[in-house]
């Protein structure tokens, strides 16, 4: 089959929230290419819904660290949770300037709180907060002329020699794309698709991570998957969980058992609410718990959580009137890739950022919404190196000898990551899909 050639000096593959700000942070000169495996809000950014951890001020600062270094079992790098707190602020204030709307009461913005936060330090948009940062930071992309983007282009390879990436081979209306470039950027997310339960799209199977292990890219923390302790359980499921956000127990909503006994503090780290759920559920024999914020005023629920009001209300549960069933389902991948403090993998010229990166921010667990935080602030950071340094690469064309056939890549990265995932103890093999 035909390879059709075209050049880019950045191509970013991905189109979430760590995507699309990349893009939105580098030189206007630049010119990027941005593709994405179906159209661009088909990303895990775009569903998240709590909000973005921020310290609140440079007061918050110690507290936010030390909260993120606890959630994550002190496995994290000490030095990227520094990095990451202190440059919150500027980053929510440049999403502000981009155009994003978050919640705000007489100008200032509104924070909640969620599991294992000492304060509430968290800015959100009602409980559609990624949508809120997708829709904003899109339309301003859509607006730069140096930017393109490729929607419904599946990655087929990295253009790869003597450990420099040159590149990326795409599939698109039936035709093999080799897009040679100065820099590639790899925001493929997580790998949600590669489980049996989870909250993510279906589609995100962890290619970057394949394409890591087929050429030598170092990875890190792999065995860190999270699991999130509230995903709304429906019998009927073969696909995507609806997550119940954790601002709900940040708002006062309390988890039971069947018999309406609660059993967990809400608001302590994930790992440690999913445990003690799974433990629950076993002792009862059950499939589920329930999850209760009726006791809180009904015009406040729906205000302040509408997608979940209204995505809850469609599956027959009323928030307002009583409990809702729910169950842990896989929803954060800690490792990934591993990078240094400015996203950059071991490869030359490969950038990983998002979920599809390892920054060792954090550790064994996430604390809660510290992912969109990520996002934000390590692929803002990539963008600036890159921007240093891009007039120094040459541009340079390499031939691709590698397979051309997306069926065979997808069931070759499926299988690849199915076994290796199965090696990471029984309870994730159980829960990865079968092949």
């Amino acid at each position: 089959m035909n390879l059709q050639s075209n050049s880019s000096s950045v191509v970013i593959v991905g189109s979430g929230a760590a995507a699309l700000y990349c893009a939105l942070n580098l030189r206007d000169d630049v010119n990027v290419t941005i593709i994405t495996e179906k159209t661009c809000t088909d990303c895990n950014s775009y569903l998240a819904q709590g909000g973005i951890a921020t310290a609140r001020n440079k007061e918050d600062i110690p507290a936010h660290i030390s909260d993120t270094l606890k959630a994550g079992q002190y496995k994290n790098s000490v030095e990227a949770v520094e990095i990451l707190v202190n440059e919150s602020r500027e980053n929510i204030e440049n999403l502000l300037k981009l155009g994003v709307d978050l919640d705000k009461e007489n100008n200032h913005l509104l924070y909640t709180k969620e599991a294992a936060h000492s304060i509430n330090r968290i800015v959100h948009h009602k409980d559609t907060t990624g949508k809120a940062v997708v829709d904003g930071l899109l339309a301003k992309v859509k607006s730069k002329k140096n930017i393109t983007i490729e929607e419904n282009a599946s990655l087929v390879d990295l253009l790869v020699e003597n450990n420099q990436c040159h590149g990326v081979v795409y599939y698109k209306d039936n035709n093999y794309i080799k897009l040679t470039a100065k820099d590639v950027v790899l925001a493929t997310g997580g790998i949600g698709g590669l489980f049996k339960h989870s909250t993510n799209f279906r589609h995100i199977k962890g290619i970057g991570l394949y394409l890591s292990l087929k050429h030598d890219i170092k990875l890190h923390d792999t065995e860190y998957i999270q699991f999130h302790p509230t995903a709304f359980y429906d019998e009927s499921n073969d696909g995507r969980c609806f997550l119940i956000s954790e601002s709900l127990r940040g708002e006062g909503a309390v988890i039971t058992n069947l018999e309406g006994d609660r059993f967990v503090d809400e608001l302590l780290p994930r790992d440690v609410v999913t445990k003690e759920i799974l433990k629950e559920m076993h002792r009862t024999n059950s499939n589920h718990v329930l999850l209760d914020i009726s006791h809180k005023d009904s015009e406040y629920i729906k205000n302040r959580f509408p997608s979940i009001y209204s995505n809850c209300l469609e599956k027959g549960y009323d928030l307002c009137s009583g409990p809702i069933p729910i169950a842990p389902a896989q929803h954060y991948f800690m490792g990934g890739i591993a990078v240094n403090l400015n996203s950059k993998s071991s490869m030359d010229n490969l950038y990983i950022v998002g979920e599809a990166s390892c920054t060792g921010v954090h550790g064994a667990n996430r604390l809660a919404s510290n992912s969109l935080l990520e996002a934000l602030v390590f692929s803002r950071r990539a963008a600036k190196e890159i921007n240093t340094l891009i007039d120094d690469i040459k541009l340079t064309e390499i031939s691709y000898e590698g397979n051309l056939d997306i069926d065979t890549v997808k069931k070759d990265s499926l299988t690849t990551l199915i076994k290796y995932f199965s090696s990471k103890g029984d309870f994730i093999k159980n829960e990865l899909v079968n092949y």
